[in-house]
């Protein structure tokens, strides 16, 4: 049974990324099961740090525009989700190729919830592991 009650195909989520940060940092969306959402993310001169590694920063534009799509997908009309928290835990660098984030919901509650979302490197380690909390209004 889905978690979902806005019903999306993975090209309209990419759709909703033009002209924002999502779509400059090449972030798209790439799986959307039952109870999770993933997406891609390239390591390259947009997302890379002055060393040549992932930026911890990039990696939490994914986990968060994750969660964030999820929570939304997760609302009726008229409600929509709100960042209130998020962190990350960074455990191994990414110099290149690409990474992917998947989200699963941790806690979902009337006026918040949880999204945990785990990020691989393209051998499958996981390279940084993060949560984010929302708020939902409306």
């Amino acid at each position: 049974m889905s978690i979902w009650k806005r019903q999306l195909t993975l090209e309209e989520l990419n759709r909703t990324s033009k002209g924002t940060m999502v779509e400059h940092l090449g972030i798209i969306y790439t799986r959307l099961d039952d109870d999770s959402l993933e997406a891609e993310m390239p390591v390259d001169s947009r997302t890379q740090q002055p060393f040549g590694l992932l930026h911890g920063g990039a990696s939490v534009v994914l986990a968060e525009t994750l969660g964030s799509m999820a929570g939304f997908l997760t609302t009726r009309e008229g409600q929509c989700v709100v960042g209130t928290e998020i962190n990350a835990s960074h455990h191994r660098a990414v110099a290149s190729g690409t990474v992917r984030g998947v989200c699963k919901a941790l806690h979902f509650g009337q006026s918040s919830q949880v999204w945990e979302i785990a990020i691989f490197d393209a051998r499958g380690k996981r390279c940084c592991t993060s949560r984010l909390t929302t708020a939902t209004l409306g």
